[in-house]
């Protein structure tokens, strides 16, 4: 017994350098706070404290919000359109810029991200939902997922076209080196800074706390809004088989990630707001990154889908009979689009993203194709 704890200890230990230290997490286990794994997400919310001693300055303040922005863009961008849904194309070299952007958010690597998100989507509120307010709770739902030890591991076969690339591969082993390579830059900048014009009156303890810890948190949360808060408040235009809401707030916030309940109505498309005046930023990045010519192919809304499932009165809220009779409908038309996708993948000969490449373990990218659907995602 003595052994086995120790054991277990020392692979918590581990796993905070090398994710795949001991073997694979189990992934059915219980939905509870492994308290010796999440001590890194802890440190990094008390290492805001050290603004007590560090101070602020103009400049402190603007990196962080910059930081911010740039990062909420790695995540919407990236991380969920991009390697999640694949909601347009690009090389393989941008590939790996994204996942490195995206891993200095300290939100794991790509893969993990995607293989959780993927899932969500297949059984979006339902009990197999990790961070669902209806099934897990509110608190849960926000951060609480992230600390079980049953949602630690990433499921490759989830994401096995981009399990083939051994660049993404290393990302989502060591997803630690990423952060602390931010960390020591922020510390780089502000010392450099200091240095050069004292007189912004910044330091490098300054900016650490600021442009990474500070700036880090605040990312962390805006991200758990929308597992949270946009499947709790917000309108509904279209009837998903879900909780999902949109939200005008919470798409300033994260950058158009608030018109949730349009996502989850098409999964598949580059833009979340899918009229001219719900303000989706990311979408607009997406445009400007497709004329420099660095992506490309981005999925449009069809019209059909604009109009389609629409609920009459959005500010009504259903009643519990009639949102449990539309879930078992849109968990039997989710169950027929996975099978779809499926039947597509072999038969259609869709072109992967990028090249793909082979591991040593022989695990490939092979072409996946994200529904047309609405409520399908790949």
């Amino acid at each position: 017994m003595a052994y086995a704890k120790t054991r277990n200890f020392l692979i918590a230990l581990a796993r905070w350098f090398d994710t795949t230290a001991g073997g694979a997490a189990p992934s059915d286990g219980p939905q509870e706070v492994d308290w010796l794994r999440c001590i890194p997400f802890a440190v990094v919310h008390l290492m805001c404290l050290g603004v007590i001693w560090v101070g602020w300055s103009p400049v402190a303040v603007g990196v962080a919000i910059a930081f911010y922005v740039i990062r909420m863009f790695a995540i919407t961008g990236f991380y969920h359109r991009y390697f999640s849904h694949r909601s347009f194309r690009t090389s393989r070299a941008a590939q790996l810029g994204f996942a490195l952007l995206g891993a200095s958010c300290v939100q794991r690597g790509a893969l993990w991200w995607a293989s959780h998100h993927r899932m969500h989507h297949q059984r979006s509120d339902e009990p197999g939902d990790v961070h669902s307010p209806r099934q897990q709770g509110f608190i849960w739902s926000h951060m609480g997922w992230i600390t079980s030890e049953a949602n630690f591991g990433t499921n490759l076969r989830i994401v096995h076209d981009l399990a083939g690339f051994p660049e993404l591969r290393f990302l989502d082993r060591f997803d630690v080196l990423i952060p602390i390579a931010s960390g020591f830059g922020m510390f780089g900048l502000g010392a450099a800074l200091e240095a050069r014009w004292p007189g912004l009156g910044t330091s490098g303890a300054q900016m650490l706390i600021w442009g990474f810890f500070i700036s880090t948190v605040a990312l962390l949360h805006g991200t758990f809004t929308i597992n949270s808060l946009a499947h709790v408040f917000g309108r509904r235009r279209y009837e998903t088989g879900d909780d999902s809401r949109n939200s005008f707030a919470l798409a300033l916030l994260t950058l158009g990630e608030g018109w949730h309940n349009n996502h989850h109505h098409y999964p598949a498309a580059a833009r979340q707001g899918f009229f001219w005046w719900e303000i989706d930023l990311t979408y607009y990045a997406l445009k400007l990154f497709e004329a420099a010519g660095i992506i490309w192919d981005l999925r449009p809304v069809p019209e059909h889908v604009l109009h389609s499932r629409r609920i009459a009165a959005p500010h009504q809220k259903p009643s519990r009979a009639a949102r449990a009779a539309r879930a078992a409908a849109h968990r039997a038309q989710r169950a027929r689009a996975r099978i779809a996708v499926r039947h597509d993948t072999a038969q259609s000969g869709f072109a992967p993203l990028v090249e793909p490449a082979k591991t040593a373990a022989g695990v490939s990218a092979a072409p996946v194709r994200a529904a047309d659907s609405h409520g399908a995602s790949t």
